[in-house]
């Protein structure tokens, strides 16, 4: 997909470098809103890193340069394989509001439509409200809460639990 200067692609092993950098550059913007630290990335090494990638991810690149990205992990077991949850969402912050987004969340709808994905699941800190804003827009809706289900600097942070049906 492309808008503009701006290209979003399903990445592989030869993105490991963008892949690393729009990752480590996520965990470091946002550290309080993902499960994950840059302290457990940023040692990686680079098999871990591909290992990583052998679900589905799609980065955002403006020009050659990683701006956006988000993953897809779908459930292994037969009776739930039409489940995937989607992960490591991140816009850099001068191109949140620009509709990138929304492009990110269409590539990985139209992936998982394509693989047999019929519920896509995510978590988002209950400390993000404009994360929530945006997922509701999308057509997810609240299922649930997980209380203090990060801990970071010393806080408990609560997850809200979203689904959205696509098939």
């Amino acid at each position: 997909m492309t808008n503009g200067d701006l290209t979003i692609r399903l990445i592989d092993a030869s993105d490991v470098d963008a892949f690393r950098s729009i990752r480590l550059e996520a965990l470091r913007a946002e550290p309080s809103v993902y499960a994950s630290s840059y302290e457990d990335w940023a040692s990686l090494s680079t098999e871990e890193w591909l290992k990583r990638m052998s679900e589905p991810v799609f980065v955002a690149f403006q020009g050659d340069d990683p701006v956006g990205l988000t993953g897809l992990l779908r459930q292994r077991s037969a009776k739930m394989a039409h489940r995937a949850t989607i992960v490591m969402v991140y816009v850099r912050e001068g191109l949140r509001r620009t509709g990138l987004a929304g492009n990110l969340l269409d590539a990985v709808v139209d992936l998982a439509r394509e693989i047999g994905i019929r519920q896509l699941e995510l978590t988002v800190s209950a400390e993000n409200p404009a994360a929530i804003r945006f997922y509701r827009r999308e057509g997810f809706v609240d299922v649930g809460r997980i209380p203090r289900a990060l801990l970071h600097e010393g806080r408990e942070i609560d997850e809200l639990v979203m689904v959205r049906r696509i098939g």
